[in-house]
Formats: C-alpha cells, structure tokens, sequence
C-alpha cells in the first residue's frame, strides 16, 4: 500500500508527502511529527472548527500510511484572547459587556456551567471533538503562558524585540504602528488585555506600560503577565512547540510571511501550510462564531450521521462551501455511494476515495439499500411521525432489511423523518398539472394499473421514462419534474421508478390520483 500511498492523487497524501519532504524523511529530534489546529473561543465552536481538525486528522492519517515516523495532533486555544465583542447567540449579555478586553478564562460563563467563558467554549469544542472519534491533545494558551511553557520563546521575543517589530511595522498603516506593540499586558488593576504603547522593552524580559488609570509598571513577560498579539503569537507559538504542520483559512493567507518570519527569527522552523477557503452560510457570507450563522456541529447531526459531515469536510477545501441545511442530503447519499464504490475498487483507487481518509483505511460496508433523499420522500408522502412509519414501505421493498442488520439505514430513517419535518414540509408548494402533464400522468395511471413487473426499480423508472417521451416532454427533465411538484410538493426529487418500487404499486396508484385531483392543493390553501 506504502508504494500506492507515495502516488496517490489524494489532497491529504499531497500534503503529507510536503511534511516528510520537510522532516527529511526521517524522525525530528522531538521523537514525532507534529500537527496543530488552532480555536479562538470567543464563541461558541462552529462547524468550520470541526472542519479543520477532521482535515488535519486526514492529512495525519495519509502521512501515518507513507512513513512510521510518530505524530502527535495539538488543538491549540487561544483562551487568553481578551473577549472583543459580545456573541449574538449567547446569554446574560449586559454581564458579558462587562468583561469585555478581560481575558476569555477571566470571562464568567453566561451559561453558568464552567469556570469561564473560555472554558466553556473549549469544553464544547472537546466535546464536539471527541464525538467524531479524534485522537487530540487539548492545549489552552492559558495555561501555556501561566505554566512557564512559552517562558523561553517570550524570552526570546524580547531579546529579538526590534527585529520581530520590523517585520510587524512593515504590514501596518502608520496610525497603527505608532502605537503597535508585540506585546499585550493583562492590567494588575482590571485584569483586561491591554492594546497600550509599551515605553520600553529590556533584554532580560522586563516590558514598562502605563495602564488605565494612568499608573506606570514594569512587569516581566513571563508567568501569564503578558500575551502576545496574534499574529506575533502564531509565529512563536509555531516556534515554540515545533510545529510541523498547520492549516488554516484564505482570511490568514496573506499573513503566512508574516508568521513564517516570526517563527524563524524566534528560532523556529516554519511549518508546512495549507490554507483552504472559507465556509459560507445560507446567503453567501463567511460563518462566523461570534455571529452565530451557518450551520452548527450538532444541527448536522441532528440530521444527519458524523460520516456524512467528514465526507462533506473531504471535498475540495481549496473551494468556497456554502453550508446550509440543504446540502445534507447530497452529502449522505454521495458518502454511501463512496462506500458502495470502495468494495469494488482496486488499492490505488481505495486510496482516492473519500471514505478511506474518513475511517482511516478501515472502510465500514454500507447498508443503505434505500438513498437518503428516498427516505425524505417516503417520510412526506406516508406522513411518518417516526421512523417506524418508514419501516413498513422498507421492509417491502428490500425483505431482507431490519434495523438491527442495517443500523445506518435505521439511523437514516430517523434523520430523514426529522429533516422533512423542520426543512421539507414547510416549504412543500404543490400545484395543479398542465393539460400535457395530465394527459401523461393518466397515461401513467394506466399503466401502473396494469404493471405486472413487481418492484423492479430499473423497469419501473424505464417505462416512467417512455411515459414522458411519448408525451412530447423535452428536456424530459421537464416531465420528472412535472411529476415531483405535482405529487410531492418540490422541483427536485429521486428516481420516480425507485420511488414506486419502495413506495409501492397500488399506493402510487393513489398518490397520481390525489394530485390530479387537486388533493394535495386543497390542502395548503
């Protein structure tokens, strides 16, 4: 497998090929490779974060399977990040108002559950983490700055001040280098991070500031006294963990030289890179933590299984994802379709499917005998209040099917059931056929009532299809669709053969009756 792995097309293997490019093709001195992810906690962890360390986790696993040199994988949280505005999507926000420039661990919990708002946040990202199975180390910028951790490279930065304020003052306007510092104090008297000129910067790590009331101190860097701005700090953390490897979005793509040379003057050796574009929520704009748009990691696995939304993770990061509720469905049906596919294929074309990089080569079978966009027309139409409704009309159609041997389709049914209850059937918009759409779908009536095919899928979808054609349909597309806004109230729907064989003969009989005559209509006058 190594030879195929080494040739492998596959974005991860890609990137893990550029990091034992990097390490020599030997272990590094530290005894490992290591890969870090980054969270800033100044809201609730989103979908984008879960994003980055499921791609990490892939590039990791494609690098375990080219080399046995050890890894690690660090989620880094910038926890003492002093708290700039208020999340939208959060409570007790005149107490959160309070706090604001006070370090994220400093910041009471508005949900009252941990010992801070940085806590809380980092323990939602632990949890969404170890949901989907990741095998992580959790660091808090907290405690690495308080427990002595960054000391050295802190150190360092002051010894190196000038230097690293070169590289800093060249990227920014002057009314803001005027008054730019690496160095951010935490006040002795408000505990807020504070954005103040520094008066001096000694060697031996001592920085001189005057707080907000005016008082001058001189306070030493080290002990968790002082943090780094951001962008300095991604530079120094890099440096002062050795990181290997580190992605990130296209918003942090013009500011890589800058932490690459940061790096280097603290000692460092800068890592491999990969920056992927940006998730967008339903309207086209960037998700964003502290708006609270876009999808959340458990609105998707509310409908939806952790499978569905790595292989949605898989797809091309170098392009722009709009993640909304839509995309679900596709998602589901296209991750078993991999997985279906991958028993068939040879070890090369294993290696550029999606699901090897999801499962780590460890490749489940799929049980989805019925795609997921079917069960979402089977929930409408048999009006199923749980996934038992569905059971019935599966079981029919695929006799060797039960929940207890096919638990993913079980899982499948559940979901299904809840999507078109909250996405489906408040947006149904049925309507009334054409005269051509009538005359087809009464042509089709007469057939059904005579089939004699049983529930041949591909029969039942191959005399659909002449339907259409001897009714002048063209694009015949037109006459699918015909069919799906007339019976099921949407423009996009399954194979309609399929659906007739799982939904059954005589009930589709009745379905084609109630829409021509007008039933459904009725219904959301």
């Amino acid at each position: 497998m190594r030879d195929a792995a080494m040739n492998s097309k596959a974005w991860p293997f890609e990137e893990a090929r550029k990091i034992l490019k990097r390490v020599g093709g030997k272990t590094p001195e530290k005894g490992y490779v290591l890969f870090e992810t980054g969270y800033g906690p100044s809201g609730l962890p989103h979908i984008g974060t879960f994003g980055e360390v499921a791609r990490t986790t892939m590039i990791r696993r494609a690098f375990e399977a080219i080399c046995d040199i050890p890894t690690r994988l660090i989620c880094f949280s910038d926890d003492m990040d002093g708290m700039r505005k208020v999340p939208d999507n959060v409570p007790q926000q005149e107490m959160l108002h309070e706090n604001l420039q006070r370090p994220l661990t400093s910041v009471p919990d508005p949900f009252g559950e941990y010992d801070s708002f940085g806590g809380h946040n980092n323990a939602m990202l632990r949890r969404f983490l170890d949901t989907f199975g990741f095998e992580y180390e959790f660091y808090s910028a907290t405690e690495f700055y308080k427990s002595g951790q960054f000391d050295q490279v802190l150190l360092r930065a002051c010894e190196r001040y000038d230097e690293i304020m070169a590289v800093m003052l060249a990227s920014l306007r002057e009314e803001r280098s005027a008054t730019y510092s690496i160095f951010l104090p935490i006040s002795p008297s408000t505990g807020r991070v504070l954005y103040v000129p520094i008066r001096q910067v000694t060697k031996d790590g001592f920085i001189t500031f005057d707080d907000e009331d005016g008082t001058e101190h001189t306070v030493p860097v080290t002990g968790g006294r002082v943090k780094l701005q951001w962008k300095p700090d991604f530079g120094a953390r890099w440096a002062a963990l050795d990181v290997d490897f580190e992605m990130y979005g296209k918003d942090h793509s013009t500011n890589t030289p800058i932490y690459d040379k940061i790096c280097e003057i603290l000692g460092g050796k800068k890592p491999e890179h990969f920056t992927y574009e940006l998730f967008l929520d339903a309207n086209g704009e960037k998700i964003s933590k502290s708006k609270g748009n876009g999808l959340t990691i458990d609105e998707w696995l509310t409908y939806a299984s952790t499978e569905s939304l790595s292989y949605f993770m898989y797809l091309k990061p170098k392009t722009a994802k709009r993640m909304h509720f839509d995309v679900i469905p596709k998602a589901v049906d296209e991750y078993h379709q991999q997985l279906r596919a991958y028993a068939t294929q040879d070890e090369a074309k294993r290696l550029d499917n999606p699901v090897w990089h999801i499962h780590g080569g460890n490749v489940p079978e799929s049980k989805m005998v019925v795609p997921f966009a079917m069960l979402l027309n089977l929930a409408s139409v048999a009006s199923a209040k749980d996934k038992s409704g569905l059971w019935g009309f599966i079981q029919r159609y695929a006799p060797e099917a039960s929940p207890e041997t096919h638990p993913d389709l079980d899982q499948a049914a559940e979901f299904a059931v809840r999507y078109f209850r909250d996405f489906v059937a408040p947006k149904r918009q049925f309507r009334m056929p054409t005269d051509q759409e009538r005359a087809a779908m009464e042509d089709l009536l007469a057939r059904l009532r005579t089939w004699d095919g049983g529930l041949d899928a591909d029969a039942l979808q191959t005399m659909v299809f002449a339907v259409g054609k001897d009714h002048g349909f063209e694009p015949l597309r037109d006459w699918f669709k015909a069919l799906y806004e007339v019976l099921l109230g949407a423009s996009e729907g399954p194979r309609f053969g399929g659906f007739v064989a799982l939904y059954g003969v005589n009930e589709s009989i009745r379905l084609i009756e109630q829409g021509l005559a007008g039933e459904f209509v009725k219904t959301q006058a």
